[in-house]
């Protein structure tokens, strides 16, 4: 029998290959890859998305014009944020291949919080997203109008993920970094049904899904 000592380091390298985990979550290769994905791999393929739209942007309006529009884009992606991760993130499908839907989107990461290559959207998630996101904006504000508008949104996605990455695997030492670290941490480990609001945790307070802060100084959940 292994001494008491040695057992519980066992347990606790255990639970930290537990968090820190990259399970393979489909049986073709392929796929498998491409669910992984290096925390920069948004800024590359986004960024210059950004800078195009930029461009067709100021073409079209005056700076102040584009930058209204593109704080509007902005706004849109914080609800789509909150509500998507609340709503969409956390509903549990019924029956087995519900669960496996469920797990695929976002039970994989509530299991294997820390996983560095699971953290910010792969291309087969966010690439889709924006393609949508593309399609309703040229429905609801026509072009040239929905280039800065579509500008802001994948800016607020970009911040989300990055914020989610930080959150993380960063070392925050900003008051604003520990407090997005410490909500976004409590909604893993203290309760999952608050806290959506990754990078945008106004959303919590205005629907009340906010952790509050108890009289003793700690965070209820």
């Amino acid at each position: 029998m292994m001494p008491p000592g040695n057992d519980t380091g066992h347990g606790a390298s255990q639970e930290a290959a537990h968090l820190c985990a990259s399970p393979r979550i489909f049986e073709n290769p392929l796929l498998d890859k491409l669910s992984r994905v290096h925390w920069s791999t948004p800024l590359f393929l986004y960024v210059p998305v950004v800078f195009l739209l930029a461009v067709l942007s100021l073409k079209a309006f005056d700076p102040w014009a584009a930058a209204g529009a593109t704080a509007l884009g902005y706004f849109i992606w914080t609800l789509i944020e909150y509500f998507g991760h609340r709503f969409l993130f956390h509903y549990e499908f019924p029956g087995r291949f519900g669960a496996r839907i469920h797990f695929l989107i976002h039970g994989v990461h509530h299991i294997h919080p820390n996983d560095p290559l699971r953290l910010v959207m792969p291309a087969l998630l966010s690439g889709p997203i924006m393609l949508i996101a593309y399609g309703v904006v040229r429905l609801l504000f026509g072009l040239p109008l929905g280039y800065p508008v579509l500008m802001g949104f994948i800016i607020g996605y970009l911040c989300y993920d990055m914020v989610h990455y930080y959150v993380h695997h960063g070392e925050p030492k900003s008051r604003l970094g520990l407090t997005l670290r410490r909500l976004h941490m409590l909604h893993h480990f203290r309760d999952p049904t608050l806290g959506f609001g990754v990078s945008v945790p106004w959303w919590d307070y205005v629907f009340g899904t906010a952790f509050v802060r108890t009289e003793r100084g700690g965070s209820g959940a």
